[in-house]
């Protein structure tokens, strides 16, 4: 134990712990990390071994408190603005300080070492010090997990600082509230205070590999999930909150590669950043969601969860502290997933938008130029029940499916998308899981079956040589037909009962692209232009 304790001292120290008065505990096991989590209050066992926690105020990121410090290593690279937001480097100094001195009269620090990335060449080696148990427990879960042997010679490439307790004195630390989420790239340092809300490590490193791997590595970082078949065929699907990426990704003749992050290398195809899953799970049912259900046992979190009254069973219709509800559990947890999560490139990928306006197909085809158009557009319309407030169909643009993650400009990305394309022949195909027959409200949903049969079909080649007509407002080819989904589904405009509002709704959608775009025009090359929609006028 005493040589745990200086190993732990040793960890701390160049991170600017010199004499900290607490006990200090260094890659503890789950059953460990547990123990300890039960003992400080910190959560509650449920009936199936999960430890149930909550996170606080913060049931969610805080994307208007993340900041990036702004410096001479970042001054011309970061796309600063509203997503990154800079922040100050003497006030970063000033917080670390302040971090490092409350920390070090914590009565307990659970520190752990950790990397993310599953290839070996693209591993970003992390240390993680963590101000509570379950904490500690979650970075076990979701980052990747060093050998045994690995133990004494740990030297971190980036690392984190996590004090939910700690808090921001907005009127001389800098920060817009007392929670903040800061990455400092030239002092590899992510800090972390104020929410207890364990996502914003996970999406910390994330944003970190985001910048990093295209940079140095020549690597796409890709915000998706991706699976693989037997004969080593990779697919890979991109779609914001609500379009089917973790249900239509989840496919039992495929094996899972992972549920949200991965990267793309110049040659040695794809790998997966985590080491474990991040799935939400209002109204989570074995029927639904199986793997996931499954998956929910000892070892495994859930997060703002609520019992059925007199029990010990997770009631997850319970919405009463937040609609993001969540569980964390180990990859190994899936029983068809692959480990270490690496694969060849993705023969295919699929992006996801869930179209409130029923205008897109359920699937059709993109050139490259349309790919990263849509790509740098990741739309999707949120729905009445889905936010409070929304009572209509709302609009969603984020650039690359996770703009919120994006250190570097969003046409880096695209124009490495296009290029992966053109070297792997890639086929991509834009997938409606939204509605059809007309608007929301009006129209309905696309049947999961169908969906799942579209996406089957492209997995196996059978749309190759089906013919295809051109979409008349977004270019895109759609084909004729596809086994086991009824011909009349496949053109949107047949769909309706009246062409003519279908006309103006496509044409309307279509300027809401464009105007999206615009603040990305005067960056955007010529290819990427080219994949815009036309924007038609239709009388009313």
């Amino acid at each position: 134990m005493t040589q745990n304790v200086n190993l732990a001292l040793r960890r701390l120290q160049p991170l600017g712990f010199t004499q900290p008065t607490g006990t200090l505990h260094l890659n503890l096991s789950p059953a460990e990390l547990v123990e300890h989590a039960l003992r400080r209050g910190e959560g509650t066992l449920t009936d199936t071994g999960a430890l149930m926690c909550d996170t606080g105020q913060f049931t969610g990121r805080s994307p208007k408190d993340r900041f990036i410090v702004r410096d001479a290593a970042t001054q011309a690279s970061v796309w600063w603005g509203d997503v990154n937001i800079a922040f100050a480097a003497d006030k970063f100094d000033q917080l670390h300080q302040k971090m490092v001195d409350y920390l070090s009269a914590a009565k307990e620090l659970y520190v752990r070492d950790a990397y993310a990335g599953a290839h070996p060449n693209y591993q970003l080696k992390l240390r993680v010090v963590n101000e509570l148990a379950w904490h500690n427990l979650f970075c076990h879960k979701m980052f990747l997990r060093p050998e045994a042997s690995e133990d004494t010679s740990w030297l971190p490439d980036f690392s984190i600082i996590c004090a939910p307790g700690f808090e921001a004195d907005t009127a001389t630390d800098g920060t817009r509230q007392k929670n903040f989420a800061i990455i400092n790239f030239t002092k590899k340092l992510i800090l972390l205070g104020g929410t207890g809300y364990a996502g914003e490590m996970k999406k910390g490193i994330f944003s970190v590999l985001n910048y990093l791997l295209p940079q140095e590595h020549n690597t796409l970082p890709m915000h998706c999930s991706a699976n693989v078949g037997a004969d080593g065929d990779t697919a890979v699907f991109f779609g914001l909150s609500g379009t089917g990426k973790t249900t239509l990704s989840a496919d039992p003749h495929r094996s899972l590669i992972g549920d949200d992050e991965h990267g793309w290398t110049p040659d040695e195809g794809i790998f997966n950043f985590e080491g474990g899953c991040y799935a939400k799970v209002i109204d989570l049912t074995r029927e639904k969601e199986p793997q996931i259900w499954d998956a929910i046992r000892f070892g495994a979190i859930v997060e703002n969860t609520r019992f059925v009254p007199g029990t010990r069973t997770v009631d997850y219709t319970d919405k009463s502290v937040t609609e993001n509800t969540r569980t964390a559990y180990p990859i190994s947890f899936i029983d068809n997933a692959i480990e270490p999560s690496v694969a060849k490139a993705p023969r295919h990928i699929f992006f996801l938008t869930a179209d409130a306006f029923g205008v897109l197909p359920p699937i059709s085809k993109l050139d490259k130029c349309q790919a990263m158009y849509h790509f740098m557009s990741g739309y999707t319309a949120k729905v009445a029940g889905t936010e409070m407030g929304i009572t209509e169909p709302q609009i969603t643009f984020s650039a690359c499916f996770g703009a919120v993650f994006l250190p570097l400009h969003p046409t880096r990305y695209a124009e490495m998308l296009g290029r992966k394309m053109e070297e792997n022949q890639v086929n991509v195909w834009l997938v409606n899981t939204g509605w059809t027959g007309g608007s929301y409200g009006v129209g309905r949903r696309m049947k999961l079956a169908y969906t799942r049969a579209m996406i089957t079909a492209a997995l196996r080649g059978e749309l190759t040589n089906v013919p295809s007509f051109t979409d008349p407002v977004f270019g895109v080819k759609i084909p004729t037909s596809v086994p086991g989904v009824p011909s009349n589904l496949l053109d949107p405009r047949n769909t309706w009962q009246d062409p003519d509002a279908y006309d103006q709704t496509a044409a309307a959608l279509a300027e809401k692209f464009v105007q999206n775009f615009r603040k990305y025009a005067d960056f955007a090359s010529k290819d990427i232009l080219a994949g815009a929609p036309r924007v038609v006028t239709v009388e009313a």
